[in-house]
């Protein structure tokens, strides 16, 4: 009896938080192209995106517990680089970082109407894994635009976790580290797998606990030594993640 009614109370969430996302994310991709037109830099689009995730998480019942805040510069710049577990790592990571960064994001996001045009207002950067060239050059203005002083957040799985578990990354984000020379800071999601596991639409919400690690230096590794540089970042990742 128990179960049915917390099934059915988690069915009815769900849909309350769908229902307010389309909403929020409809309203807020709107209010950042306005902006954008204005901003030079994004930060006022990106602190405006900040807002959407943190209406999301609210409407879902979702706690973000942050630690380890205090091992790095809020000014950067830095590379992020995240574990991928569910859809709730994006709002819980750009409603509750404290800093300013661009998403290193797949070219189909920015192809949505209206949201895809908010997102290249607020600098954030597409890249399109199935154009060799194209996700070089992605890279290359990735780089330029940490040099300039923005952080850049990335998910080196490249996509969602089907377990939970932390899969093998790809090399492009370390490429990306090596030609920017700026420190890898690993960040650990606990907690959004159960909330919404990949191809699942339920949402049940969960506690959940962001941890920023030590920041790496890069400034040792290059291109041909890379794959020891994103060995020490999964290794990092896998202390606090079991790994596949």
């Amino acid at each position: 009896m128990n179960t049915n009614r917390v099934s059915w109370q988690n069915h009815v969430h769900t849909v309350l938080i769908i229902g307010w996302t389309l909403v929020a994310t409809a309203f807020f991709a709107t209010v950042c192209l306005v902006v954008s037109l204005f901003s030079r830099n994004g930060n006022s689009v990106h602190l405006l995106a900040r807002t959407w995730c943190k209406t999301i998480l609210v409407v879902s019942g979702i706690k973000v517990t942050l630690k380890g805040l205090e091992k790095i510069d809020p000014q950067g710049p830095y590379i992020f680089m995240a574990n991928h577990q569910s859809n709730f790592d994006i709002p819980v990571l750009l409603g509750c970082l404290p800093v300013q960064f661009r998403w290193l994001a797949k070219a189909e996001l920015f192809k949505i109407p209206i949201f895809g045009r908010s997102m290249q207002g607020a600098g954030y950067i597409s890249i399109d894994r199935s154009n060799r060239r194209s996700a070089f050059q992605s890279l290359a203005q990735a780089a330029e635009t940490i040099r300039q002083g923005t952080s850049v957040m990335i998910f080196p799985e490249g996509t969602r976790s089907r377990n939970g578990r932390l899969q093998a990354f790809k090399k492009g984000g370390f490429v990306l580290a090596v030609d920017a020379g700026v420190p890898v800071v690993p960040v650990i999601i606990k907690g959004t797998y159960p909330i919404m596991p990949k191809g699942r639409l339920l949402i049940i919400p969960r506690p959940v606990t962001v941890l920023i690690e030590d920041p790496i230096d890069t400034a040792s590794y290059t291109r041909r030594t890379k794959d020891d540089l994103m060995d020490k970042v999964h290794g990092v990742m896998a202390r606090h993640v079991p790994a596949v």
